[in-house]
């Protein structure tokens, strides 16, 4: 249960749309642009960067959530996606997103600590510009949701299933139609 009274049983950031959709709005219209939006990263691995991050912050909602998110739109599916998120060096990805999940980690600790051979290693495996920027937006803004998560005491289903269900809806639909649906 919540530490406030939400007025619903949604797990996670769900509920917390549900209770304060003015808010949830631009929170959905900036993981739909920074997760689905046009761009040269598969929405599979933005969505394993997010799982990455909330892996990272020990968030344990937002971690299920985007690691099934990422799984179900990625080629290795889950045990790729669990693989990346406890061992990305190791994991079967390609060496840029890699280094893009290396800029996250440093991310995740502070902006401060990524640095300058971060970027160069990243550009080095092909990372452009944009997805340098987008990597580090995405990691600023999952601290953000995984702390409004938790820092509410938001519930997180343990079923797997519950994740897959989230997973068909987003990956269909988008993030905006948590809210209606």
């Amino acid at each position: 249960m919540a530490y406030i009274e939400l007025g619903n049983d949604d797990p996670g950031i769900r509920g917390l749309m549900r209770y304060r959709p003015e808010t949830a709005k631009p929170l959905n219209a900036l993981a739909e642009v920074l997760l689905r939006g046009d761009n040269t990263l598969s929405r599979g691995e933005r969505e394993l960067i997010a799982s990455y991050v909330s892996t990272l912050n020990q968030c344990k909602f937002c971690s299920a959530s985007h690691k099934a998110f990422a799984a179900a739109q990625l080629p290795g599916g889950a045990d790729l996606v669990a693989h990346a998120c406890a061992d990305p060096d190791s994991a079967d990805i390609s060496d840029k997103l890699k280094a893009l999940l290396r800029v996250a980690a440093a991310v995740q600790q502070s902006g401060r600590a990524v640095t300058e051979k971060d970027v160069a290693t990243a550009r080095e495996a092909g990372a452009t510009d944009a997805e340098i920027h987008d990597t580090v937006l995405i990691a600023a803004a999952f601290c953000m949701y995984n702390r409004y998560v938790d820092g509410l005491g938001t519930f997180a289903p343990d079923a797997p299933e519950a994740y897959t269900r989230m997973a068909d809806l987003i990956v269909t639909h988008g993030y905006g139609a948590s809210l209606t649906r």
